[in-house]
């Protein structure tokens, strides 16, 4: 998968932006970088769009902005030469993918039947667009045809807002979503950019849905932690569990039989997209602790700690079962 493609996978959601003035382009970008999602999609619907992606990729460099709705060479030309890191389509022209595959600029373009995707194979593309999704059938047709294209992966588009929005990405075939429930026209028009912002957040949060799993406990021993468990399944009747390094307590306690990382235990933090939950929080400047990955027996990383203590306690990400 293109460089380009495999940064929107981590991101997972593609701002859907259509801009009638070129002015709005700064402060949505900036709305939207603050709000977690340094990426825009801007459709060439509008007079402003070229524009809007110049200003966009100079006042925001490490921002991901490509250009939508694109229908024609002229329009690719047009789009690059504004910065466009990515071109989007609402239908498949092969005389429009061609141009983008000889430009060297990563295409996806938009694809709602069999054929299509059989088109995009043969153009040799391995990420399309599925669009209208919700009009085109869905989730369950994406499901449909990932069947005999097993090679294909989506970004649906159409419909997706922030009730459906992990539905679809919890499918492995999908790299990320393009939505425009977090850029509303109205919103842009009033410049109510701090809206943008919070709804670009919660989206972000949705997505990734963090949520406290465990709290481990760092005993002495094996004894002090068998003591420790006892207590707590004495107290709220949480269910001891003995395992091999640890003993939990329930699900949300488990005590250490040795101190293990933290000065007085650790926290697990599920997540839905572990992966995409490591790109965000690295984007917001934490790091990770790369010796600490696990993984289950098919290769998936599974948990991995973060390199700083939080109040004494070290901090790992967990994905979600």
């Amino acid at each position: 998968m293109n460089e380009v493609l495999q940064q929107i996978k981590k991101i997972g959601i593609v701002p859907v932006v259509k801009l009638d003035r070129a002015e709005d382009a700064a402060p949505l970008a900036q709305a939207l970088c603050d709000g977690g999602l340094p990426c825009a999609e801007v459709t060439f619907r509008t007079d402003a769009a070229e524009e809007a992606i110049r200003i966009m990729t100079t006042k925001f460099p490490n921002m991901l902005v490509g250009a939508g709705t694109v229908l024609n060479t002229e329009q690719v030309d047009r789009a690059i030469n504004a910065g466009a890191k990515f071109i989007v389509s609402p239908g498949l022209n092969p005389k429009t993918v061609k141009y983008c595959q000889e430009k060297g600029i990563p295409v996806t373009p938009g694809t709602a039947n069999p054929s299509d995707v059989e088109t995009a194979i043969e153009l040799g593309l391995d990420v399309v667009k599925f669009f209208p999704a919700e009009a085109a059938g869905g989730l369950d047709m994406i499901k449909s045809m990932a069947g005999p294209f097993v090679n294909m992966q989506f970004m649906p588009t159409g419909g997706i807002n922030a009730k459906n929005l992990t539905t679809y990405l919890d499918f492995n075939k999908i790299i990320a979503c393009g939505g425009s429930w977090m850029v509303k026209d109205d919103l842009i028009k009033a410049g109510e950019f701090d809206k943008i912002r919070d709804l670009t957040r919660e989206a972000v949060n949705n997505m990734l849905g963090f949520e406290l799993r465990h709290v481990g406990i760092n005993a002495a021993d094996e004894n002090e932690a068998d003591t420790v468990a006892n207590s707590f399944e004495k107290l709220f009747g949480f269910t001891k569990n003995v395992g091999s390094s640890s003993i939990f307590a329930g699900t949300g306690i488990e005590v250490m039989k040795t101190p293990f990382l933290g000065k007085n235990g650790h926290i697990a933090v599920q997540t839905n997209y572990i992966e995409r939950a490591m790109y965000h929080l690295e984007l917001q400047g934490y790091e990770f602790n790369m010796d600490s990955k696990k993984y289950d027996n098919k290769g998936n990383l599974i948990a991995i700690y973060l390199k700083e203590e939080i109040g004494g306690f070290a901090v790992h990400l967990l994905q979600k079962k």
